[in-house]
């Protein structure tokens, strides 16, 4: 039975395999239809503000990134093992235009926009080097089966116009399969990298920054405190009845 290693903020991301693979590849399109939507948005109401249509718009587009931003935390909790906390500010208690106001001058809001703007370019690098590096893998494992196949039962490099390398019998296609290996290990470093590098990068956008949670966990400790101090304060007063008091 394998056990699932979930990182939480502050360690290092260990992602499994086959998650970092998917996430990889679905990044391009994600980041495609991402990118597209938040920018016909954008310019649409950016454009249309002066009139007052366009507020509508941009409020919509900054619903939209941060409810997918909610949905990529948690697709990489699933594929990456790595938990991302929500980073938002509470919403006052008033009225629709001040939670908004909340809503606008909140930070996290903005790094969501900017993490689907830059989605886009790092899926493309991340999809290319993917593809790249596991079809080269497997074709080279796979020589040694499907070489016969090809027209002419034979392997050309880099094509059948210029050969450079023919591969016609399998004792021949043996050692490029055990390069096969090397490189299919190098495609599983890479992959890993790829995936716990693009998890850190998700997971400051994404996530709560060090001041936020530096005045979290301050917060915290202030409430344990105070919850201590009320908890112990009739005891105490029971426990210090009748005693004398000693003034310096």
């Amino acid at each position: 039975m394998e056990t699932v290693r979930v990182e939480h903020e502050g360690n290092s991301p260990r992602p499994r395999l086959g998650g970092s693979v998917a996430y990889l590849l679905l990044n391009l399109p994600i980041g495609v239809v991402g990118m597209s939507l938040l920018l016909a948005l954008f310019s649409a109401g950016v454009g249309t503000v002066i009139v007052w249509a366009g507020l509508p718009i941009l409020a919509l587009a900054l619903l939209l990134s941060r409810g997918a931003a909610k949905v990529e935390r948690a697709r990489i909790y699933a594929m990456l093992d790595t938990y991302i906390a929500l980073p938002y500010r509470p919403l006052p208690e008033g009225t629709v235009a001040q939670r908004w106001k909340a809503r606008v001058a909140d930070g996290a809001t903005w790094r969501d926009v900017a993490y689907f703007f830059l989605l886009f370019p790092i899926g493309v690098i991340e999809f290319c080097l993917t593809v790249t590096f596991w079809a080269t893998s497997l074709s080279l494992l796979a020589l040694p089966i499907y070489f016969r196949f090809l027209p002419g039962g034979a392997y050309h490099f880099p094509g059948y116009e210029v050969r450079w390398i023919t591969v016609d019998s399998t004792l021949e296609a043996l050692p490029w399969a055990a390069l096969g290996v090397l490189a299919a290990a190098l495609s599983v470093a890479l992959t890993k990298a790829l995936a716990a590098t693009h998890a850190r990068f998700a997971r400051a956008l994404l996530g709560p920054t060090r001041r936020s949670m530096r005045l979290a966990e301050a917060a915290e400790r202030e409430d344990d405190l105070l919850g201590k101090a009320l908890a112990s304060g009739p005891e105490a007063r029971e426990m210090g009845a009748g005693k004398p008091v000693t003034t310096w």
